[in-house]
């Protein structure tokens, strides 16, 4: 992965969790403008519109990021989570969050 995506997943990470919307669709746009080929901008932006209750536009951007790469852990993730009704909705940005997830369900004994 490049860098200034990690920087830009991080970024953003921070911004959503802190309700700061605009500015971090900011900074997805100028990522997607930057790095057209890449499934981190569009999963990025399907977790912004989740966490503003924009569901189906979530995800058209989870399904944008896993065409551009299906083999993005956290697109795929996303799409099962946030497009099932029993999963919780576990937010993964980067993919150690994919790890981590994995690892909480087995704990909790969810399949």
């Amino acid at each position: 992965m490049n860098e200034n995506l990690g920087q830009t997943i991080e970024q953003v990470k921070n911004l959503i969790f802190k309700k700061e919307y605009k500015k971090s669709e900011a900074l997805i746009c100028t990522a997607m403008f930057q790095y057209p080929d890449s499934p981190i901008p569009h999963n990025l932006m399907g977790l912004l519109l989740e966490s503003k209750n924009l569901h189906a536009e979530a995800m058209r951007h989870f399904r944008a990021a896993y065409a551009l790469d299906p083999a993005y852990r956290p697109s795929s993730w996303n799409l099962e989570c946030f497009g099932s009704f029993t999963m919780p909705h576990l937010y993964a940005f980067s993919e150690s969050d994919c790890s981590v997830h994995s690892n909480q369900k087995l704990k909790s004994g969810e399949n």
